[in-house]
């Protein structure tokens, strides 16, 4: 079966779970491949499967290249002792929202481990059009993180991982029992490309308190999980690495030179998941 058909199933069977986002009434209709709402608003299902839900095109610094060096990297297991984590807070067959979901290898890797419907959602076209063609397992659209196309208390658990948040947002989507699991990173992620690119400088050093004091007001007694782990590089795995990350986007030729083997053999990975409940 074609991936539109397949995406047109998909929002048959969760049509409840989505919202117009210009109008905020709900979806009446999904048929000969467009979505439309009860007030007659319309948006019509790419060949691929998503959806675009912008009322204008968005310019985004993530481009298709880039986005496809993230994949090499998180594909050669960077993210996946936290989303082993992850996975042990997800319930088979719920509703799974992944807010900036990129190019959708957190999605992938954790529908191997949890069957569920997993729905991404990103600004970045070109992530979306990557993270289609890479998963069968979700389906994905291009959508505004402050004005989801999401119906009220729709989904079981919504996954922010190093996006931006928006609180009132992921309540109003969120079911009565339903959870945000956001992860942030640590002092120590990749704390050995900053000290190699940035040492002395701003950079240098990450600190999440701001980001942790605010989910804490949105989700008093949350449950945080820390996860460290170094990962050894490889030629290619330090390559993905340089052009994914917008650490380097501001580096000087002199600085990017430096990254070598020899001078970055391993990088960490350090974060901590917050599940707060709603």
């Amino acid at each position: 079966m074609k991936k539109i058909d397949l995406a047109q199933q998909f929002l048959q069977a969760n049509l409840s779970a989505l919202q117009c986002p210009i109008c905020q009434g709900a979806f009446a209709t999904i048929s000969d491949h467009q979505l439309v709402c009860e007030v007659g608003h319309s948006f019509d299902l790419a060949k691929n499967g998503t959806l675009y839900f912008l009322p204008k095109q968005m310019k985004s610094e993530y481009t298709k290249e880039m986005l496809s060096h993230r994949r090499a990297f998180l594909q050669a297991g960077f993210f996946k002792p936290f989303l082993d984590e992850i996975a042990k807070q997800l319930t088979a067959n719920s509703r799974i929202l992944d807010v900036g979901c990129g190019e959708g290898t957190p999605v992938y890797q954790l529908a191997q481990q949890v069957p569920a419907q997993y729905i991404g959602f990103d600004i970045s076209k070109p992530a979306i059009q990557l993270a289609s063609d890479y998963n069968q397992e979700g389906w994905f659209c291009v959508a505004d993180l402050a004005r989801m196309p999401f119906a009220d208390q729709s989904l079981d658990t919504v996954l922010n991982i190093f996006s931006p948040s928006q609180y009132q947002e992921f309540k109003r989507v969120l079911k009565p029992d339903g959870q945000l699991i956001k992860v942030i990173p640590n002092a120590g992620y990749l704390h050995e490309l900053r000290e190699l690119l940035y040492q002395g400088q701003e950079k240098e050093s990450y600190d999440h308190g701001p980001v942790l004091d605010l989910f804490e007001q949105h989700f008093p007694g949350y449950q945080e999980i820390q996860v460290q782990q170094k990962m050894t590089l490889t030629p290619e795995t330090l390559a993905d690495l340089v052009e994914m990350t917008p650490l380097t986007w501001t580096a000087t030729e002199a600085q990017l030179q430096a990254i070598t083997l020899a001078a970055l053999p391993e990088i960490s990975l350090d974060v901590t998941v917050l599940v707060g409940k709603q």
